[in-house]
């Protein structure tokens, strides 16, 4: 497996609202299909030392996005190990138009994750390890919980993709359309409508996001600082493969091979993803435990302090050893 130092397509981008948070240390490995795959990863800034959490974020995000709980998690006591998803972020992308999310199966996230364990957390950040994982992070990282080998003595998912938030019947002719038409040619298209433009440039009111305005905005000023961060609408071919993978979650056989004690945090007002879905994946997965933050949008870390401090309660309660320090030994807050 190849691993590279820093270089300009790992450098993580600091603007003075979201600096890059010290200490850093960043560099790209290879994917098995020869992508260059984005990483980083901090120590803790506490005295004590209470393992490290990987963090894995959603469709269309990025590291520097998550620099302010990167900061939450340093505090607590534990080392961050992060990773841009393929097709986005830092990371290389699968096809010319870079705008594309793009995906031919989800296994091929799979194998990544894999090569950031072995070949990044594993020789080089402290044991025990945790995950945090969003929406379509969250999603992959179940993937991996039910596999012989996992790394991970507790998970933490925020809002995951276990389906997508449509009816039933709709979410039947999504699946076979976009089968269909991958079949035909058309998976490196456009999902119909969808269009380059970013999600985190679209208006803040409305916005399915978070209702957290400045935390949107920071988001936003991040794309404009380094616009190659970004990615627009799905393809097709994505789309197929997203839901070809929900339907293996979904199976009971799956859900009885997870055996790694999981927390899944939902917004009571999430757009995006299905509470329902992840209401019934919790009731038939063991040491599988839901809490719904009532108010909160899909993004719940990109929320408003008093929804945010409902999740690092729920957080510090399960995770052992995960607690806030008194604010003498934090790192000043990073500004909204």
């Amino acid at each position: 497996m190849a691993f590279q130092g820093a270089s300009p397509a790992a450098e993580l981008i600091g603007i003075t609202r979201n600096p890059v948070p010290g200490g850093a240390i960043c560099g790209t490995f290879a994917s098995r299909d020869g992508l260059q795959i984005r990483y980083a990863r901090w120590d803790t800034t506490a005295a004590r030392r209470i393992g490290t959490v990987c963090l894995f974020h959603g469709r269309t995000e990025f590291i520097e996005k998550y620099f302010e709980t990167i900061g939450d998690l340093r505090r607590r006591g534990f080392a961050v190990a992060t990773m841009d998803w393929r097709g986005q972020g830092g990371s290389s992308r699968m096809l010319k138009n870079r705008s594309k999310g793009h995906a031919e199966n989800f296994a091929q996230f799979d194998d990544d994750v894999r090569r950031f364990m072995s070949g990044i957390v594993l020789p080089d950040c402290p044991p025990p390890y945790y995950c945090l994982a969003h929406s379509m992070g969250g999603h992959l990282v179940l993937r991996l919980a039910q596999t012989k080998v996992c790394w991970w003595d507790r998970i933490v998912l925020t809002a995951p993709m276990i389906d997508f938030a449509q009816t039933e019947k709709r979410k039947g002719v999504i699946g076979l359309g976009a089968e269909v038409l991958t079949l035909l040619g058309f998976g490196d298209s456009f999902i119909p409508g969808g269009k380059a433009q970013l999600w985190e440039r679209a208006p803040f009111d409305g916005n399915p996001l978070t209702s957290d305005r400045l935390r949107y905005e920071r988001a936003q000023d991040v794309l404009r600082a380094s616009p190659g961060l970004g990615i627009g609408a799905p393809t097709i071919g994505w789309v197929q493969a997203a839901c070809a993978s929900i339907a293996t979650l979904a199976s009971t056989a799956f859900m009885d091979s997870i055996r790694v004690p999981t927390l899944i945090v939902a917004a009571s007002n999430d757009q995006i993803v299905s509470n329902a879905a992840m209401e019934r994946f919790a009731s038939r997965v063991k040491n599988c435990r839901l809490i719904v933050v009532s108010g909160a949008r899909h993004e719940i870390l990109m929320e408003r302090d008093q929804l945010r401090d409902q999740f690092w309660a729920a957080f510090d309660a399960y995770v052992p050893g995960s607690t806030l320090l008194p604010r003498r030994l934090e790192q000043p807050e990073i500004a909204l």
